[in-house]
């Protein structure tokens, strides 16, 4: 068994998520109602944190195969 990496753990604020997805505060709280948002953190101040992992791997289903 391995153990994550440092950068498996890193947990980015809900502002750098963003400016890395390029969508707005209202689009992901959209997206998050909608059940479509990366897996997330809420902590107890209210806070959301977005594992770096789960953001690639949000992203990664993300794309879109076109058929030819």
């Amino acid at each position: 068994m391995t153990t994550p990496t440092t950068a498996d753990k890193r947990t980015l604020t809900l502002v750098e998520a963003l400016a890395e997805i390029r969508v707005s505060r209202a689009a992901f709280y959209r997206m998050r109602a909608r059940g479509q948002a990366p897996r997330h953190l809420k902590l107890p101040n209210g806070q959301i944190r977005i594992r770096r992992a789960d953001l690639d791997a949000w992203f990664d289903g993300c794309e879109v195969q076109e058929a030819c």
